[in-house]
């Protein structure tokens, strides 16, 4: 558990913590750095407090254990690679504060099957969803003006 008295998580902090199964970030923490929580290979589970406004860049990257997580509604950004290679991560929620999805941020997520894109999201970067096997469709709302490159095999439903 982590305690109250912290307020940020510094880069690559529990980086290959090969043994991390369940982590709650506590209102206390505003921020976490990249790379912090990669190659957690037996994360299964996360709760991040509303607290947090930015995803970093590869913080979840590798955590192949990880099946379901839920934004929260805080997160204004989500970093390039935040979550490539969760190869269990089945379904997440991104929340209407998210206004564009980065590059690679689910590349290799090869069991996500459902996945959420909030009406504020405007562009979709650099394969982002590349290597997502099972995501057979994903409905891209009017206010997306820019897909770059996501995935070869993904059919996209536009309204």
């Amino acid at each position: 558990e982590i305690p109250s008295s912290v307020n940020s998580i510094g880069d690559t902090s529990f980086c290959e913590c090969s043994s991390l199964k369940k982590i709650v970030i506590p209102s206390s923490v505003k921020s976490f750095g990249k790379r912090c929580f990669y190659k957690c290979t037996a994360l299964e589970s996360i709760q991040i407090s509303d607290s947090v406004k930015f995803i970093e860049s590869s913080t979840f990257e590798c955590c192949s254990s990880l099946t379901k997580i839920t934004i929260p509604s805080s997160v204004v950004k989500i970093g390039n690679s935040a979550f490539k290679k969760c190869s269990s991560l089945e379904q997440i929620t991104i929340p209407p504060s998210v206004t564009s999805i980065e590059s690679f941020v689910f590349r290799g997520c090869s069991s996500l099957n459902k996945i959420g894109i909030p009406n504020n999201v405007s562009s979709i970067k650099n394969s982002a969803f590349e290597g997502c096997a099972k995501l057979a469709e994903v409905t891209i709302v009017s206010s997306v003006t820019l897909i770059v490159r996501c995935c070869q095999k993904l059919l996209f439903l536009f309204l």
